[in-house]
């Protein structure tokens, strides 16, 4: 190999998987489980909110995965089993052994919404990529002004970290708002999308930082109903999911317009977005 060569060769770290065992595992919904890691050798991976890693389970594939907890080394990931190697995760037993790789991508702006009023809005499995920043905004509640969660699922049984939501709503730091698209027997709480609450939610249209992430057309209708409070698209910040395939930006998979979303994203702001949601199915 010449020395161009191994110059232009990209970094170990970025490329092989490292050894997590399955620590825990915790079912969510009938088809989304919350795996707990711990890495088998060295510090481990140290993501900011937002970002994700790449999950490879060893002789099936790979998939991103978005972060849904980091503390002391350890990894959380909430993955909803739609495609084989989804389903493999799911089925990850304590002890299992995954590879993993990263963190890649873009984080959301916590720290930079300091001083600001902060929205987060998510639908479904969304919430996954936002728990860690929720988790943040209440561990330093006093930097932020107000503090809202919205959260929406299609039916109660499709919603996410219900426990956690009951006890963020217990402790009262964060306002948190949840709704339903179709209630079922026993659901006490709101019907309806979660686009909706954002109509009757506390916030200063001027200075919040909205946090969206969900289905294409939940986030949307979100950016929509920002946009009428008066919210400036450069203030609203969307997560992307794409099909990644390498996550260093070399493969391609994951391009979104002009963007790789594995290198550029997965979080972006709305000023970046807007004409690329613009085109339908893109």
């Amino acid at each position: 190999m010449t020395a161009s060569a191994e110059l232009a060769a990209p970094a170990a770290g970025a490329m092989v998987p490292q050894p997590f065992r399955v620590l825990r595992r915790r079912r969510e919904t009938s088809d989304t489980w919350t795996l707990t890691l711990e890495p088998l050798a060295g510090e481990g991976i140290s993501p900011a909110p937002g970002q994700f890693t790449m999950i490879y389970v060893f002789g099936v594939g790979e998939v991103p995965i978005s972060v849904s907890g980091a503390d002391d080394g350890l990894l959380v990931h909430t993955v909803r089993a739609v495609g084989a190697v989804s389903a493999a995760i799911c089925a990850a037993k304590p002890g299992a052994v995954l590879g993993v790789r990263g963190p890649f991508g873009t984080a959301w702006p916590v720290r930079e919404a300091a001083g600001c009023d902060v929205l987060v809005v998510a639908g479904g499995v969304g919430l996954a990529p936002l728990r860690t920043s929720v988790q943040a905004l209440e561990r330093s509640r006093g930097d932020y002004g107000e503090v809202t969660l919205l959260y929406g699922g299609r039916t109660p049984g499709d919603l996410l970290f219900r426990g956690e939501l009951a006890a963020l709503r217990r402790r009262g730091k964060l306002n948190v708002d949840v709704t339903v698209d179709a209630a079922a027997p026993g659901w006490e709480g709101k019907v309806g999308v979660v686009p909706k609450l954002i109509d009757g939610a506390a916030f200063d249209a001027e200075s919040v930082v909205a946090l969206v992430c969900g289905p294409e057309v939940m986030m949307h209708f979100s950016v929509l109903a920002l946009r009428e409070r008066g919210v400036a698209p450069e203030r609203i910040y969307l997560s992307m999911e794409r099909n990644m395939r390498c996550a260093v930006g070399h493969c391609g998979h994951c391009q979104l317009g002009p963007t790789l979303v594995c290198r550029d994203g997965a979080v972006y702001s709305y000023d970046r977005l807007a004409e690329l949601m613009a085109v339908r199915e893109l």
